[in-house]
């Protein structure tokens, strides 16, 4: 597999459906053929060409690409080893193996340095309140990295060992991931709406050495104090066995007792009154990221790493409750996320982009941090939700800061669309050029507003499907050149960001996505093929009940009892959750993690009208 496939297409059919090793679900849905091309787009041909070459002729395809990196030796073997047959052996992906690199040194030393970047915007920062607001430019970026790289070696951080960050939407949060990255150090990023138990559970599953985290920050209304939460996380992995020996805290709610300083990199003070927050302080553990900052050189040797050296660990919700730790790899991560952002996005270097995604989420790893630097972009980091303060922000932005690519979830669609189109309409928009969705998938009714109201009928939409696992876009229309006609691939062989293993569970990463078909990678949906060479993606295949059970499979097949539910425990990406309906079943309320449920409530409904059962 290589670029992701042109050709996708989602929703329910009636012919031909097929159990397939497929990339997953696509997001897409036929909108009307109207959308005009884009001056700066190639043509179909030449995309279809790139995508030829990167399936038939991956090592030279993506040799090609690698040519547009840095790497400190080159590879001295084989391009590409892998097998993905679990028959034949262990699995395994291996892409330039023995060629070293730096992703930090790429995305940043390069853009300054080589490029002459330096002085170019790299992120305009959007605080929760929309007077907040500051910029960092690429060589401001550099500086602060190279600085918290020597404060985490200070702290005896070194190549290999695990670094968790806890952190909002700040610009210390691109700095502590690109730091660890340049002393080759792993980051486990956890979402800041997770719970402190979710936490603790990452941090020992990956016994990360150290903890990054934030005073506290508000997400819209809601005052979040997350250093009492990372506190009690703390304290678990205490009672747990494993002490964690340092804890780095971002002073940001209380940022306007320090003062600016000479730094324009930072978050600028919070406007908004705040309440009398209490920090807890742990002495001989907790130490002031601006403290720490101010006494370190702005100098860092990068730490030379293989390609095929972790990363990052990211964890994403598993079937038995207990989270897979998902790890990318330096090499075929870089190369993967830097090719797919160039190409889905069509991106030229006069776009301010902006995902609207958590840098919690493989959305924000791959299309907020590593895509976009890579290529020397300017991005909106944004801290907010759209409908703080009110239901206009995200349009205010957008022309505030001229944006011209926007990649947003279907789940703020719908929500933006129950207030109207006037809240879109008053903003100009007029500098969008492409937009975007990522994480679910989209119905035609959202589709349709999107591109009708904030597209102005005039934007491409890019709908694209992918996962945690396979670190960037795998299926996607591709702007003002593909049809836009409402599927998924076979993926027989393995692209530079595909994941290596679950972190500290190989088996495990070996039985989910290889073992029900061996050749195969395997993310457990069922898709069909049309005459057009369309692919539908059905959903999932364990999630399937099949109708009039008792006359084609027998009685014992038959269920005991059909409960009527509103909704299904559902994961924020859309899967599923059946080991909760397993636990409902059985009356059972120890859930385990359910730090990535979207929504609570239908588990309390599921358990208060289920069907009392003998047991």
């Amino acid at each position: 597999m290589g670029l992701p496939e042109e050709r996708v297409r989602s929703g329910s059919g009636s012919r031909g459906q097929e159990e397939a090793g497929a990339g997953g679900r696509a997001r897409s849905w036929s909108p009307p053929p109207e959308v005009s091309r884009s001056a700066h787009v190639p043509s179909l041909q030449r995309y279809r060409e790139l995508h030829r070459r990167s399936v038939e002729e991956p090592r030279e395809f993506w040799g090609d690409i690698a040519k547009e990196f840095y790497w400190k030796t080159p590879c001295p073997g084989p391009f590409l080893r892998y097998n993905f047959d679990v028959t034949k052996g262990k699995i395994f992906i291996e892409w330039m193996k023995g060629a070293t690199t730096n992703i930090c040194y790429n995305v940043l030393d390069r853009n300054v340095h080589e490029k002459k970047l330096g002085d170019k915007v790299a992120f305009y920062w959007e605080g929760n309140e929309p007077g907040e607001t500051t910029q960092i430019t690429y060589h401001q970026l550099l500086v602060q990295v190279c600085q918290f790289s020597n404060v985490l070696r200070k702290q005896g951080i070194q190549k290999g060992d695990r670094v968790a960050i806890y952190m909002p939407m700040i610009p210390e949060l691109v700095v502590a991931m690109l730091a660890c990255a340049r002393i080759g150090a792993l980051h486990s990023i956890v979402f800041a709406g997770f719970s402190s138990e979710s936490l603790c559970e990452r941090i020992l599953d990956s016994s990360c050495s150290l903890l990054i985290t934030t005073d506290a920050f508000y997400r819209g209304e809601k005052l979040v104090n997350l250093k009492e939460l990372a506190d009690e996380a703390l304290q678990k992995c205490q009672e747990k066995g494993f002490p964690v020996r340092c804890c780095i805290v971002v002073k940001h709610l209380g940022r306007a007792e320090l003062g600016m300083g000479d730094s324009t990199s930072q978050s600028p003070p919070i406007k908004r009154s705040c309440p009398d927050v209490q920090i807890s302080w742990n002495q001989g553990i907790d130490l002031w990221w601006h403290e720490l900052m101010q006494e370190a050189g702005d100098e860092c040797e990068p730490e030379w790493c293989d390609a095929e050296d972790p990363l990052f660990i990211l964890y994403t919700s598993g079937s038995t409750g207990k989270p897979k730790g998902v790890v990318h790899t330096v090499g075929g991560y870089m190369l993967y996320v830097a090719t797919t952002f160039k190409y889905v996005f069509d991106f030229h270097a006069e776009d301010v982009f902006w995902c609207t995604a958590d840098i919690g989420w493989i959305t924000g790893h791959s299309y907020v941090t590593y895509g976009p630097l890579a290529n020397g972009a300017t991005s909106v980091l944004f801290e907010g939700i759209p409908t703080y303060p009110d239901v206009n922000r995200l349009w205010s932005i957008v022309d505030k800061y001229k944006v011209t690519k926007f990649y947003t979830a279907p789940t703020a669609i719908r929500l933006l669309m129950k207030f109207g189109d006037e809240p879109v309409t008053k903003h100009s928009r007029a500098s969008l050029q492409v937009l975007g969705t990522v994480g679910e998938p989209i119905n035609p009714e959202a589709w349709l507003w999107y591109h009708r109201v904030v597209g102005a009928q005039r934007c491409p939409i890019v709908d694209t499907f992918w996962q945690t696992e396979t670190g960037g876009h795998m299926l996607t229309p591709l702007p003002g050149a593909t049809p836009m006609k409402p599927g998924s691939a076979v993926f027989k062989q393995p692209w530079p960001g595909i994941m290596r293993t679950v972190y500290g569970n190989h088996e495990r990463f070996e039985t989910t996505y290889f073992k029900k078909f061996p050749g195969y990678y395997v993310t457990g949906d069922g898709c069909q093929r049309d005459q057009d060479g369309y692919y539908w993606i059905t959903g999932r295949i364990d999630d399937m009940l099949n109708v009039s059970v008792r006359e084609k499979i027998g009685p014992i097949a038959t269920p005991d009892y059909i409960q009527n539910a509103p909704g299904l425990p559902k994961t924020r990406s859309g899967k599923i959750m059946r080991r909760v309906l397993r636990k409902i079943a059985q009356n059972d309320h120890d859930l385990g993690d359910m730090s990535t449920v979207a929504d609570p409530s239908v588990i309390s409904h599921l358990f208060s009208h289920r069907c009392l059962t003998i047991q």
